[in-house]
Order: structure tokens, then sequence, then C-alpha cells
């Protein structure tokens, strides 16, 4: 079965995964860019913006092309599809990303509000899903075809996963920056409880990066 990971998620040193008061001019809150100035100097970042000749190697680089491979189908919640609150008011706003998003796969949005699937250029479709999150997880894993289902988050969605014991594998890039406040991934969340151990470690001069396996 193909297993429901979390790859190259960033959060602050006090425990952030993203600033608050997101909008449309700060996606991911206020001061949560800084969080991931680690991806976006890696080969990796750079090829999704449609430059080969760019980007750094290293182990930085090593652990964001490893957030892509084998991966068959996403999961988001609606705030990292957008910042429309709400019933939708119609199908204009399309994503942070463009006409061809960088999922390249079946993308399954967790949703209060149905909406109609969203085809976009390069193999990217974005299902709506309004009836939890165990349901966007049997359809993401029956679209994943075997391979692994890579959940995106925000960071309350990815709490909601730990918090029913479904997410197998988990790599945290701990960037060197402080946020004081905004939503805490790990808060009130007992790891070892929930059969994780840290199975893989490695520091650089722009994160420390943690792999956290279930088993």
């Amino acid at each position: 079965m193909s297993r429901l990971t979390v790859r190259c998620f960033a959060i602050s040193l006090d425990g952030y995964g993203a600033g608050p008061n997101q909008s449309l001019q700060n996606p991911l809150g206020e001061g949560g860019e800084t969080l991931h100035q680690w991806f976006r100097v890696t080969r990796t970042f750079q090829r999704m913006l449609g430059d080969e000749s760019k980007g750094t190697d290293g182990p930085d680089e090593t652990f964001a092309a490893r957030g892509f491979e084998n991966v068959g189908a996403w999961i988001l919640g609606r705030n990292m599809f957008g910042p429309v609150r709400g019933p939708w008011p119609d199908d204009e706003w399309k994503g942070w990303w463009g006409d061809e998003p960088p999922y390249h796969v079946p993308v399954f949005v967790l949703t209060h509000h149905a909406r109609p699937p969203l085809e976009m250029k390069g193999g990217t479709t974005f299902h709506f899903v309004t009836d939890g999150i165990e349901a966007a997880l049997a359809r993401a894993r029956e679209a994943a075809g075997g391979k692994d289902v890579r959940l995106g988050g925000g960071v309350s969605t990815i709490r909601q996963y730990l918090q029913a014991g479904l997410v197998d594998e988990m790599h945290l890039a701990i960037s060197p920056v402080l946020l004081g406040r905004g939503e805490a991934l790990l808060e009130g969340i007992d790891l070892p409880a929930l059969g994780f151990k840290v199975s893989e470690h490695v520091a650089t001069q722009a994160a420390t990066h943690v792999v956290l396996t279930k088993g």
C-alpha cells in the first residue's frame, strides 16, 4: 500500500509552519516565506521555475529532490489551494501557481464546499473533497496507483492526519528563523506515542533536516 508522507515541510525554530494572517499578499502568513529559503535556492526549485542552469546541489537539494520521488497524488488543505473562504463564489480562482502547477499528478483538496474538478496543464487535476480526511486519503491512494501520497499541508491539515494516526513518514526542514507566532505544527502532539522515531537528521547552513518514520 502507498504511504502517506509529509516531505519538505519547513518549520521555524519555535515550531511554526506558517506565519499569522494568511492573505493573497502573504500566502504563507506574515514571515512565512522565510521558512523556505533553503528550498528556493535548490536545483529542484529552480527547475520548477523552468531554469535548468541554476540552483545549488548538496544535502538541501537531495531532500528537495526526494520530496517529489515516487509521488502519485497529493492532499492539500483548502488554504494551500487559495485564500478564498466560505462557499466558492465562482470557479475563477485556480490556485497560487498559474496555469501549470508543480504537482503533475492528481491533487485532492479538503474543503467543506463542493466544486467540480479542475484540470490544469502538465497533468495536475484538482479534486475537491467534502467528506473528510479519510475519504480524501482513500481517493488519493487509489489515484496514486501504489505510489506514495504526499501530504502538502497546511499546518491544520497535517495535524489532523497526524492525530488520526494516518501519517507514515514526515520530513521536516527546521529553518534557522523565529516567527514568534503563527500556526504551530506539533504543539500538543505526542509523536513517540504515535509510533514515530527519528530515522535521519542532516544539518546544513540553511536548515536542519529531520526525517521521522513510524514503526
